[in-house]
């Protein structure tokens, strides 16, 4: 189990350069691009979303991730937030090993209800450019996203833009985030802190609460 530190802020699409920009500046370097899809699974009833936590499959260029997250608490675009994940052969969850490695998640009986009844929902897909910052001593990785959330509901496609940063703490203080993000503010207009995930703007698609 691991605890996930990060902030995030939505970024006005018509400022991505501007942030691509500041990054390079401070991180020294172009940034690395990735593409990541990702598969978000639950119940028709939503056993996961009522118990507040969260299952997906991952593809990344390094091959396939199974990811079992809490939502955990959020505030000011601050958010933490218990997350197992481990490699899977393909695009499909192995929940055997997912129920193993959460042994100690405060929802994993929600997990045990769903698992024969597990679904996909919605998909997030899109574009990732990372840059690692060092600042007040902290190691935080820093990323812009760019792509789509995409739910289909009684045969009709609905979709809602991502467009956003993320600044992910690896190592040091929390309170590095707020001051990274804190210069960050000072050179992108419109950056907003947003306290609402991935997956719960993929829920709230899927229930009609959002782009179409």
């Amino acid at each position: 189990m691991g605890m996930e530190q990060e902030i995030k802020l939505a970024l006005p699409s018509d400022q991505v350069g501007a942030a691509t920009q500041w990054f390079i500046q401070r991180a020294g370097n172009p940034g690395r691009t990735i593409t990541l899809e990702n598969r978000y699974f639950d119940t028709p009833a939503l056993t996961l979303a009522r118990a507040k936590a969260a299952v997906r499959v991952r593809r990344t260029p390094d091959g396939w991730l199974q990811t079992y997250k809490t939502v955990g608490a959020s505030k000011d675009g601050l958010h933490n937030r218990h997350e197992w994940e481990m490699p899977v052969k393909g695009n499909a969850l192995e929940i055997d090993a997912l129920l193993d490695a959460c042994d100690d998640a405060p929802s994993k009986e929600a997990l045990k209800q769903a698992r024969d009844a597990l679904i996909p929902l919605f998909t997030t897909n899109f574009s990732r450019t990372l840059w690692h910052v060092r600042i007040e001593g902290a190691d935080v990785e820093a990323a812009i996203d760019q792509g789509e959330i995409r739910a289909d509901v009684n045969g009709q496609t609905r979709s809602s833009p991502i467009c956003e940063i993320e600044l992910e703490l690896k190592r040091g203080d929390a309170g590095a985030l707020n001051a990274l993000s804190a210069e960050l503010a000072q050179a992108v207009h419109g950056l907003r802190p947003d306290d609402v995930s991935k997956a719960q703007r993929g829920y709230r698609l899927r229930e009609g609460n959002g782009s179409t």
